[in-house]
C-alpha cells in the first residue's frame, strides 16, 4: 500500500504575490523539521529552481512527463540542504495544460504522476504558475493543503472569494484551503482595512501576515531560503511562524456547503487507469 505523502500547493491566479518565496521557505522549513521534502517547480519561468540553485531539466518536457515516458524520481536533484530535493522547472511547462488535455482523465494526471514519489517523500510542495488552467485544476485535485498568498487588494479578495466558491461547488470537503496575507505594507491604512474585512468574511485566512521587506526581496540575490545558514532575522522568523500555523490548520478548512449545494464528492485518490 502506498504511503500517503502530504501535498502542499502554493498558488494564486495572480502573479507577483510571493508564491515562489513562500514555496521555497516553507519547503526548507518542512525539511528542517525532519520530513523528507520535495519541491516541484511547476512554473516554466523556474523561479524556485533559480532560488535553490538548480538547473532546468533538458529532458523533462511536460509532454514526456504526462505521457509517462519519464518518471518523476528520475529527475529529482539535491539542493544542498539536508532532506530537501528539487524537481526543476522546464520551459515546456508553459504547455503543461495542453499536454494534460490530451490524456484520458485530464484533471487527475498530476495526482497520478505523484504516485511514484509517495515511497520517497513525506512532503511534496508544488510551486504553481499564475493563471487559471487545467493545470490549476490538477493542482487542486492533487493537493491536501492549498496555500494562497494574498496581497491586500480588492482584486485579491475577489479571487479568494471565487476560489472558496469553486472548491465548495466541487464538494472538496477534504481540502484545507489556507490563504494568508503577503507583501503587507503596515503603513497603508487600506491594507489594514482590507485585511480586517477579509478575515471577517473568511475566518480561514491565517493570522500570520508576511510584510513587504527588502530582506525577503534579497532572497533572489542570495539564492537561499531565509532560514538557511546564519542569515536569520525577522523575515525568517515570520515564515517559521507561518509554517507552524499551517501545520496547526492542515485539517480541512472549507466552510460547510449550503443545503442547496451539490453533495460532497471527495477528490479522486489511489489507483488510476494508465495514461493513454
Amino acid at each position: 500500500m502506498l504511503r500517503r505523502v502530504r501535498i502542499y500547493a502554493v498558488t494564486n491566479i495572480k502573479g507577483g504575490v510571493g508564491k515562489t518565496t513562500t514555496a521555497v521557505n516553507l519547503a526548507y522549513l518542512s525539511a528542517a523539521s525532519g520530513a523528507r521534502t520535495l519541491l516541484w517547480d511547476l512554473d516554466s519561468q523556474g523561479g524556485a529552481t533559480y532560488l535553490l540553485r538548480g538547473e532546468p531539466q533538458e529532458h523533462a518536457s511536460a509532454k514526456k512527463l504526462v505521457a509517462g515516458k519519464r518518471e518523476l524520481p528520475e529527475l529529482v536533484a539535491p539542493t544542498g540542504y539536508a532532506g530537501l530535493d528539487l524537481l526543476p522547472a522546464d520551459f515546456s511547462y508553459r504547455n503543461f495544460a495542453v499536454r494534460l488535455a490530451e490524456r484520458r482523465h485530464p484533471a487527475e494526471q498530476l495526482l497520478r504522476m505523484s504516485r511514484s514519489l509517495r515511497e520517497l517523500y513525506g512532503a511534496l510542495f508544488l510551486d504553481c504558475p499564475a493563471g487559471i488552467s487545467l493545470l490549476s485544476e490538477n493542482v487542486l485535485r492533487a493537493a491536501d493543503v492549498v496555500i494562497v498568498p494574498l496581497v491586500p487588494s480588492p482584486l485579491s479578495i475577489r479571487m479568494v472569494r471565487e476560489l472558496y466558491a469553486f472548491v465548495i461547488a466541487e464538494g472538496w470537503t477534504d481540502l484545507a484551503l489556507l490563504p494568508f496575507f503577503s507583501m503587507v505594507d503596515r503603513r497603508r491604512s487600506l491594507h489594514h482595512e482590507l485585511m480586517e474585512s477579509a478575515r471577517a468574511e473568511f475566518p480561514g485566512i491565517l493570522r500570520t501576515a508576511v510584510p513587504y521587506r527588502s530582506e525577503i526581496e534579497r532572497m533572489s540575490v542570495r539564492r537561499e531560503p531565509l532560514s538557511a545558514g546564519s542569515r536569520t532575522g525577522d523575515a525568517a522568523r515570520i515564515y517559521t511562524q507561518l509554517w507552524l500555523e499551517i501545520l496547526r490548520h492542515e485539517s480541512p478548512a472549507i466552510a460547510p456547503a449550503p443545503a442547496e449545494a451539490p453533495a460532497a464528492h471527495p477528490r479522486p485518490a489511489g489507483e488510476f487507469p494508465p495514461p493513454g
